[in-house]
């Protein structure tokens, strides 16, 4: 859809420049239908939002806040943009990241990141900057990943999906994952809220880990979005005692096998510096299917 949306928009431009005839607005249940036929173009990049519209059943915005914006011509919805604690784009053209960046700006939110495809990461970024959101980090080369079928290599039998018995226990390990990611405690904001997203994938079976013979989290890992056809692998850990010993691609490879109890598809998305994260991923069979860009505020 992006290459088809370019040439269309660069034939309606107005004379300051700007694309003529569109509209934006916050999406609404009505508008869940036209959603998910967007994101379903691409059913590996928009894992994100088509997990949220197959747990919510609605475009509407949640209780908590956070909503999506959507680019209309006349009744036709070109693409659309997640705001919620991050920024994430959806089958949105770069040409129309400055539309969405406005509204961004105007919400008055702050946004933790801009994470998706790299064109419009970069867009909504640049629009951004403009406007005085200068970013932490910027992570612009992000390989997306996706493995079908079996892993190539024996995944370790150690790994299973998580139990609320020892929430105690995988919470600080998710914590350590999240300081190690970004650079700065989940738990600045206040600890309840991180907790009750710990808990929440806990309870979903979306949580994959291995306790060693004391209880401690060897290693762990997380479905953070889940739809029928694809789960994205995200929270990626193992306890630096256990690190260098050659046992990252056998635990990887058990995650695809328990997560495609749930989709056929695994994907994930890393970042491009860490070699021996891709080196693994690559031992098990996953292969790039597109570029991810992640902007940390």
């Amino acid at each position: 859809m992006l290459s088809r949306v370019a040439p269309w928009l660069a034939s309606r431009r107005d004379g300051a420049g700007a694309a003529a005839g569109l509209t934006l607005r916050i999406l609404t249940g009505a508008d869940t239908g036209a959603l998910l036929e967007l994101a379903r173009q691409d059913a590996v990049a928009n894992v994100f939002i088509l997990s949220h519209l197959e747990t919510a059943g609605t475009a509407s915005p949640t209780a908590g806040g956070a909503s999506i914006f959507g680019v209309f011509d006349g009744g036709t919805l070109l693409g659309a943009c997640w705001a919620g604690a991050n920024l994430v784009p959806v089958q949105l053209d770069p040409e129309l990241a400055g539309l969405v960046a406005a509204a961004a700006h105007r919400s008055g939110r702050r946004y933790a990141s801009i994470f998706g495809p790299v064109e419009t990461v970069r867009a909504l970024h640049a629009a951004l900057e403009q406007l005085g959101h200068d970013a932490q980090e910027i992570r612009g080369n992000q390989p997306l990943l996706t493995i079908t079928g079996p892993p190539l290599l024996e995944p370790n039998p150690a790994l299973g999906f998580g139990h609320l018995a020892d929430f105690d226990r995988i919470l600080p390990a998710c914590a350590a994952m999240f300081e190690e990611e970004v650079g700065y405690s989940p738990y600045l904001g206040g600890r309840e809220y991180y907790s009750r997203r710990v808990k929440g994938l806990i309870r979903a079976g979306h949580s994959l880990v291995h306790l060693g013979p004391n209880r401690e989290v060897v290693f762990k890992a997380e479905l953070g979005a889940v739809t029928p056809e694809v789960t994205q692998v995200q929270g990626v850990w193992m306890d630096p005692a256990f690190r260098g010993l050659g046992l990252s691609a056998g635990y990887m490879a058990a995650v695809v096998v328990l997560a495609q109890t749930l989709a056929p598809v695994t994907s994930l998305y890393v970042n491009d510096f860490n070699t021996r994260a891709r080196a693994s991923y690559e031992r098990v069979g996953f292969r790039q299917v597109g570029t991810f860009a992640t902007v940390l505020f």
